[in-house]
């Protein structure tokens, strides 16, 4: 049974940094695609970040650019989110997604993820 834990949320004042972390149990981290969506109140859920773990690709949402990094830890199975000159407007449930059978590029929608995680909120202060 695949289990994608997540951890690290929590609330901080705008400029803030958090690091957002997930590790898989019962799944490679190495096997294609991870990634990080998020869920604000109201909203749709976006894509924000992915890694072709395969091959250390990676691809940002435009709003997130510049801001946060994604990375993968084979050894600890696990991928994390490092988001830096957090605004309010990151105020949102992060999840973090695992395994895009259909490989092609980019971010993914919410369909391409076979495993979710159950998600860690962040919220950022003005």
């Amino acid at each position: 049974q695949v289990q994608l834990v997540e951890s690290g949320g929590g609330s901080v004042q705008a400029g803030g940094s958090l690091r957002l972390s997930c590790v898989a149990s019962g799944y490679t981290v190495s096997s294609n695609f991870m990634g990080w969506f998020r869920q604000a109140p109201g909203k749709e859920r976006e894509g924000v970040a992915a890694i072709y773990t395969a091959g250390d690709s990676t691809y940002y949402a435009d709003s997130v650019k510049g801001r946060f990094t994604i990375s993968q830890d084979n050894a600890k199975n696990a991928v994390y989110l490092q988001m830096n000159s957090l605004k309010p407007e990151d105020t949102a449930m992060y999840y973090c997604v695992a395994d895009r059978p259909l490989v092609g590029y980019g971010l993914g929608t919410v369909w391409d993820y076979n495993y979710w995680g159950q998600g860690t909120q962040v919220t950022v202060s003005s």
